[in-house]
């Protein structure tokens, strides 16, 4: 992470637009608050990868969120497709449409969180394999130099995450996207909020997946074991194997097998955002008072 934070500081002085990859079914969630604040006034264009996953009527809001915001693009695409993936180069031009030509190249920053699919999105742009991919998040290693065309240089970069997640529904969605590895989570806790989001958001899509009548008056845990009788996931004595529904559940979601799932819309983010702000500012508070009565008792 601080590698990667130390190339993006040294490269933004001479970019012309940043480019951010999020994640189509958690926008604000995959959108990294370290890179907003060394990238503060640069022309930004927002990515909603994977949008071939996500729900088309949230990621239709999205797109409206940020394009009314100054400065800023937003467009939605699956990486694997080219066709939308050229007008990303488009895009860039518009936000900046005085840099051109060989003399003054346009020079663009692709960063996003680990396993986003940016990779996979240089590479379709290029029509050759230039950056390494995988479904596994931290893939990208260092930063590298492409060649879009004669006056159009694109620099990508780590994935990065930041060091501390505010709102704590990102950090479950982060993790139910597979953006943050296996042992860093536990993946029985994260399907359950992921189970409670979907109970909520989509049940239908639910039930049909997974083949059940009902989840009328149903806990999280309730959906997960009645997903782990269903698949087989099971112990001796008729027990559920906690682990492998949640395994289950997960990878689903990630693959798109449970249907076009958008975990967050940006009405919900903003009440998520003002409450974990709310509460970082009583948990400094608490800080600052335990830390001026530990003074006053040493000065005694």
């Amino acid at each position: 992470m601080n590698k990667a934070k130390k190339a993006i500081a040294e490269r933004v002085p001479d970019i012309d637009v940043v480019i951010e990859m999020l994640d189509a079914r958690l926008p604000a969630s995959s959108a990294n608050p370290m890179l907003a604040q060394l990238t503060r006034n640069k022309r930004a264009l927002k990515i909603l990868n994977k949008q071939d996953l996500a729900d088309p009527q949230v990621t239709r809001l999205w797109l409206e969120h940020y394009n009314g915001l100054a400065n800023t693009r937003a467009l939605a695409l699956d990486a694997g497709d080219r066709a939308p993936a050229q007008k990303l180069i488009a895009a860039c031009r518009e936000l900046v449409p005085h840099r051109g030509g060989l003399d003054k190249p346009l020079r663009v920053l692709i960063c996003g969180i680990p396993n986003v699919g940016k990779s996979t999105l240089i590479n379709t742009m290029t029509g050759r394999r230039v950056a390494k991919t995988g479904n596994e998040p931290g893939i990208t290693k260092a930063q590298q130099r492409i060649l879009l065309a004669d006056d159009f240089e694109l620099f990508d970069t780590p994935g990065m995450l930041w060091p501390k997640i505010l709102v704590e529904e990102g950090g479950y969605n982060l993790a139910a996207s597979g953006a943050i590895g296996r042992n860093a989570m536990d993946e029985e806790e994260v399907a359950l909020v992921l189970l409670g989001y979907l109970m909520r958001r989509y049940p239908d899509a639910l039930c049909q997946r997974y083949k059940l009548d009902s989840i009328e008056g149903w806990q999280d845990i309730d959906a997960l074991e009645a997903i782990g009788r269903k698949r087989g996931a099971m112990l001796g004595g008729g027990r559920v194997n906690i682990q492998k529904a949640a395994e289950v559940v997960l990878t689903d979601f990630r693959s798109g097998a449970t249907g076009h799932i958008t975990l967050e819309r940006p009405e919900e983010w903003t009440v998520w955002l003002k409450a974990a702000r709310e509460l970082e500012a009583r948990r400094q508070a608490e800080r600052a008072a335990r830390e001026e009565a530990r003074k006053g008792k040493a000065a005694e």
